[in-house]
């Protein structure tokens, strides 16, 4: 098998070269890493990776193959992987290196993750450039800078469902403002009777109301949340008349639409790892994919901080009483990683709304 050539820059200056695997081309935008030992396709099919070149710090990924059982989304939504090794034979289905292959999908293998991972935890994210069939590492880097920062791109268009639909259940009515939803998301709501109205990001309230709903969950999404604007406007006017959840991008523009700020992380949560404190105290692992989070002192009266991390401190989760309003950071849903918290929060909001 010839080896395709392919480098990795950064607007840093540096590049690294390794092997190309998929098909020969470019992409360029946030370079990120994910901790997850497992769940290497649920990641790259995760919407909210939009926009971002995806690194695993795990050595292998693709030995137990591709199953597209588990997709999050039909698509590969990250615009390229980086990995030290991927497994030529797996136990099960085809290879990740035919499935790059067979989709027209870029990635590079043969680098040292770890190494790379170090050096942005200590500079935080950097603009990348992958570029598979060739090692020219200069090429690489000026692509590298003329990409657009993560705030400068707005990617929820891209991932959002361009129609309504309906998830048709025996129970509670939900509506879902979709800014790039987790198939998983859908599947937890579903599996509770959840009868399911699933609308654009660019959805007025007027059109959510209309259907009745006992509930509004706000999904997961790509990039910056004050680029969010449609979804920021038509909370203001939806929230203290309907119930409201949100989660990952949820909580932010549920923040953000209380007059309240967000901010960019300097390496983000990406992993099946996380610990979360509760508010009473209790401990329970989660999966997570953002690079922002919630000012905690930025919330308005009556908000309260609901979930913590264990590791940094920052803001996992708050609430609103008086607002009817419950979110949270993390991935309730998770798939792949722990579940620890998806009767936590899903049997909650049912039983909210009972």
């Amino acid at each position: 098998m010839e080896i395709m050539k392919a480098v990795l820059g950064l607007e840093d200056g540096q590049f690294v070269a390794g092997e190309g695997f998929g098909v020969d081309g470019e992409c360029s935008g946030e370079l990120v890493f994910n901790t997850q030992m497992t769940g290497y396709m649920e990641s790259l099919t995760d919407p909210s990776y939009f926009g971002q070149i995806l690194m695993f710090t795990f050595p292998q990924i693709g030995n137990y193959g591709v199953d597209r059982q588990n997709f999050q989304n039909p698509d590969v939504c990250a615009l390229g992987c980086i990995a030290k090794e991927i497994c030529e034979k797996p136990s099960a289905g085809p290879s990740v290196r035919t499935f790059f292959e067979e989709n027209g999908l870029l990635g590079m293998s043969g680098v040292d993750t770890r190494a790379l991972t170090i050096e942005m935890r200590v500079h935080g994210t950097m603009r990348a450039a992958l570029v598979t069939g060739s090692n020219d590492g200069e090429y690489a880097v000026q692509l590298a800078r003329r990409a657009p920062s993560i705030s400068d791109i707005v990617p929820i268009p891209e991932v959002s469902c361009k129609e309504p639909y309906r998830v048709f259940g025996s129970g509670k009515r939900i509506a879902v403002i979709d800014l790039g939803i987790k198939q998983n998301m859908i599947t937890s709501l579903a599996k509770r009777n959840g009868d399911l109205y699933v609308f654009p990001y660019n959805v007025r309230a007027d059109q959510i109301l209309a259907c009745r709903p006992d509930a509004i969950l706000i999904s997961n999404g790509p990039g910056d949340p004050k680029q969010a604007t449609d979804v920021i406007r038509c909370l203001k006017d939806l929230l203290g008349h309907v119930p409201v959840f949100g989660i990952c991008m949820g909580i932010q523009v549920c923040a953000l639409a209380l007059g309240g700020d967000t901010y960019k992380l300097k390496f983000g949560h990406r992993g099946a790892n996380q610990p979360v404190r509760f508010k009473d105290g209790r401990i329970f692992i989660t999966t997570q994919n953002h690079g922002f989070a919630v000012d905690a002192h930025s919330l308005p009266e009556g908000c309260g901080v609901s979930y913590t991390n264990v590791n940094d401190g920052t803001l996992e989760g708050f609430e609103n009483k008086d607002l009817d309003l419950t979110t949270v950071q993390f991935h309730p849903e998770a798939h792949g990683g722990p579940r620890d918290t998806e009767a936590h929060f899903f049997d909650a909001l049912f039983r909210r709304i009972a």
